[in-house]
């Protein structure tokens, strides 16, 4: 019968980020965005059990999660390494995915996120965004970003997760970190986040923003003099601002959009590809500062995504980054190929990228010339 912990052993000598468990395949490890088969035989029905008791560790609440919803979001340790795992099934059978959550954060200036998003943390409210779709790295630039706040600052944070991944300990702030679930401290984020308003904190952070009453109740949040920073699983800067809205129905997203360009102070919303070389992961962030500019275009009675892209490149002096830019820039860097760009954006595009590409060439940015 196979071991899970020797599973994740190998998982973390190879340096691989997610390890994948079906019934009926060697367990996969994803290892620099590409899925890797284990040196480890094909897993058996007898495994899977096994390695559900394993990570459930006889919690009744957890089991009686996963038979009700055929699901369930958990952590477990190994070593002094926790992974997150989330549990699911097919042909009624358990099937497991795991996430390792590294030990050491990363530096901030080492991610490749603009500093335009850690100094937004020292305003005293508001709503700071971090967008991304799965595997892009939300988690752990929200993880750096309250770090640093830690580090240099004096605020209550409380932080709304689901599982809770980086433990944070307290240096010069206060840090609370909750679970969400039914096993854990929160029943929601949305019941969490109401509470929030009378925990007296400074900066509340919440793992993900899933819908309109977590929305709303962030907004309240931040209206009422805190600082909020969450995540969606979104893909652009204009498409977060557009899911936002779309929460609420005609008749109030007039006021949400007053709301959201008085309130929301900038978008980043980030994209993990390949390098060149692959040897590496390059983070492509498009960032989005809300400006007088941006605002007034998040205000107009018909929201347009295109007005925001176009606002987001006329607003560059104030920290603000478009997609197509930061490809041109990483391209002629050597960071990345002309086609992985290409695949980021739509084909209608391409003539842009190109032309982005020479006027950074003209403007004396050339290919290897610095670091990003």
């Amino acid at each position: 019968m196979l071991n899970l912990e020797d599973i994740i052993e190998e998982a973390i000598q190879k340096g691989a980020s997610d390890i994948h468990i079906i019934c009926g395949l060697k367990p996969v490890l994803r290892i620099t965005k590409s899925l890797v088969p284990s040196k480890y035989p094909v897993v058996t029905e007898e495994d899977i059990y096994g390695f559900y008791d394993f990570i459930v560790n006889g919690s009744v609440e957890n089991d009686e999660l996963f038979k009700k919803d055929k699901r369930l979001d958990t952590a477990i340790a190994y070593k002094d390494v926790r992974l997150r795992v989330n549990i699911s099934q097919m042909d009624n059978i358990p099937l497991f995915t795991l996430r390792i959550i590294k030990n050491e954060l990363p530096r901030f200036e080492d991610l490749g996120v603009p500093d335009v998003i850690r100094r937004m943390t020292y305003q005293p409210q508001g709503v700071i965004l971090v967008t991304g779709k799965t595997n892009s790295g939300k988690t752990t630039t929200l993880n750096c970003l309250i770090n640093d706040i830690n580090e240099n600052q004096n605020r209550k944070i409380l932080t709304l997760e689901a599982p809770v991944e980086y433990k944070h300990k307290t240096k010069k702030s206060i840090i609370v970190q909750k679970e969400v679930g039914i096993a854990g401290d929160s029943l929601s984020f949305h019941d969490g986040v109401r509470n929030a308003l009378r925990e007296d904190c400074d900066i509340l952070v919440i793992g993900e923003i899933r819908d309109k009453e977590t929305m709303a109740a962030a907004i309240d949040m931040a209206e009422s003099g805190h600082l909020v920073i969450g995540t969606l699983h979104t893909k652009s800067c204009a498409e977060t601002l557009d899911r936002i809205i779309n929460f609420y129905e005609l008749s109030d997203q007039a006021q949400i959009k007053y709301l959201m360009s008085a309130l929301l102070k900038i978008i980043v919303s980030q994209r993990l590809i390949k390098s060149a070389d692959g040897s590496e992961l390059v983070m492509v962030p498009e960032v989005m500062v809300v400006d007088n500019v941006v605002a007034g275009c998040i205000r107009k009675e018909k929201f347009s995504v295109s007005e925001v892209e176009d606002a987001i490149q006329s607003t560059k002096d104030k920290g603000s980054q478009g997609l197509i830019n930061v490809l041109a820039e990483l391209y002629l860097k050597d960071k990345i190929t002309l086609e992985q760009a290409q695949a980021q954006i739509e084909e209608k595009n391409y003539e842009t990228l190109d032309k982005t590409i020479m006027q950074l060439k003209s403007g004396g940015v050339g290919r290897a010339s610095q670091q990003l």
